[in-house]
């Protein structure tokens, strides 16, 4: 007797299941020299797991997360050429349950197999070396393949060793992040030969003596980053050259002289971090507010002097300002609090700063930390209750003996940072007359429409 169709459903829809998840041919497996390579890479970062058997199929139709694989033709100048697989990244060390590459052990060395790989494109190893030391292999050898494009390290403090000559080597080499290490020596100035290099990040190492003079031939680079280290000199003047550039961060190193004018070259340049190094006595740069794209500009732990320039009306999109601890002098401009209406963090702490706290802060409705703290600043904190709770603790003022904060705000808001901030006698409080029964939101928008209403009528000089 014939199935009925109900009972043939199933049937039909398993066949047409496969019909269109089934290859429509078989992909050839990969070679078994590359297949050998990655298990010797793989037991190269922990011998303790037996690799072999559990992937001990084809490793591009079952391999560990960080093991990629891609499909090339045979014949390039063939279109309908068939197609070889080939490994093209490799990524050891755990990163996070949503990344979990093959985790690395204690023991780990360098896998010299990686030398194989005619195709590999990525080399990624995080927290692989932290006990046995290994050193960086040199870049001259045949380790890295001529086509690599990314090559990174990140937290393996047992890594030493320096960069040779040989990094230039690396033409096709996109990406180059070496951090928290422990290689040491300067940066040979042969890194102008990596003229494909978008982003170039040597941060936490032990890297000494100065900055090649060449390093702004890099002019694909987007990202530069060598802070935490501990080079000196100046920065060389060729990074003007960069203007590619979209983040600078040079922190935490020796470097000293003046912060160059060139930098204005870089148009687009979006975050600059040149804290905690040893420039000196020139002042804020003025140059900054040419540089429209700001977002970030931390400047803290250098000698800058000098008072805070009036630079901030062609910078409403800054987020982040640091400028601790570098010697001002003179008041807070109120401009700052105009037209800095994104920002998120301001900090002007440990200076030498004199004044009122202007009362245009209070338009900085976006803030989430401003810090102030030992300066030489004075008066009524300008502050409304709505302003003070939205920052909370994130707002320091201590170290300003001569600040004075109204009674009741105390009392409405009980946030800590008035906590050691003394009370404001009558004499320190503003004649409320004109304004009475008004809050100081609404006295705040009176006395920006006045302003706006004597500078249309041009009775400003």
């Amino acid at each position: 007797m014939a199935p009925s169709l109900s009972s043939a459903r199933p049937l039909l829809l398993l066949c047409i299941l496969f019909s269109i998840f089934l290859p429509s041919h078989q992909q050839p497996p990969l070679n078994s020299g590359e297949q050998e390579s990655v298990y010797l890479a793989l037991e190269s970062i922990n011998s303790d797991i037996p690799w072999r058997t559990i992937f001990a199929d084809d490793l591009c139709l079952s391999a560990p997360h960080g093991v990629v694989c891609d499909y090339f033709p045979e014949d390039p100048t063939n279109a309908t050429a068939s197609l070889t697989p080939h490994i093209i990244e490799l990524s050891f060390g755990f990163v996070s349950d949503y990344s979990s590459n093959p985790p690395c052990s204690p023991n780990s060395t360098f896998p010299l197999s990686v030398s194989s790989l005619s195709h590999l494109r990525k080399l990624f190893f995080y927290r692989c070396f932290t006990q046995n030391p290994v050193r960086l292999p040199d870049f001259g050898s045949t380790l890295f393949g001529s086509g690599l494009e990314e090559l990174v390290f990140v937290d393996n403090p047992s890594l030493s060793g320096s960069l040779n000559s040989t990094i230039g080597k690396f033409k096709s080499l996109r990406r180059l992040i070496l951090s928290g290490s422990n290689v040491s020596g300067p940066v040979p100035p042969e890194i102008n030969g990596l003229s494909n290099l978008e982003q170039l990040t040597l941060s936490g190492n032990n890297l000494n003596g100065e900055l090649p003079i060449n390093l702004g031939e890099l002019k694909k680079l987007r990202l530069l980053d060598l802070s935490h280290n501990g080079f000196g000199g100046r920065i060389p003047e060729s990074i003007g050259k960069m203007g590619m550039l979209l983040k600078l961060d040079l922190s935490s190193n020796n470097l000293e002289g003046k912060i160059p004018q060139n930098l204005k070259v870089l148009q687009i340049l979006e975050f600059l971090d040149l804290s905690f190094n040893n420039f000196g006595n020139f002042g804020v740069p003025q140059f900054l507010g040419e540089m429209p794209r700001l977002k970030e500009v931390y400047l803290s732990g250098n000698h800058l002097g000098g008072a805070i320039p009036e630079i901030w009306e062609k910078l409403g999109g800054i987020l982040g300002i640091g400028l601790s601890g570098v010697g001002l002098v003179g008041n807070i401009p109120a401009s700052m609090g105009v037209f800095l209406r994104n920002a998120i963090f301001i900090a002007l702490d440990n200076n030498n700063l004199e004044g009122k706290v202007p009362m245009e802060f209070e338009l900085l409705g976006n803030l989430h930390e401003m810090y102030l703290q030992n300066n030489q600043l004075s008066g009524r904190i300008p502050f409304s209750s709505t302003f003070a709770a939205g920052i909370g603790s994130k707002l320091n003022l201590e170290g300003n003996p001569e600040l004075c904060v109204d009674k009741g705000l105390t009392i409405r808001t009980g946030a800590s940072f008035l906590r050691n901030v003394k009370i404001c006698n009558e004499s320190e409080i503003p004649n409320p007359t004109l304004f009475n029964g008004a809050s100081s939101s609404l006295r705040l928008s009176w006395y920006l429409l006045m302003l706006l209403l004597v500078g249309h009528l041009g009775l400003f000089p």
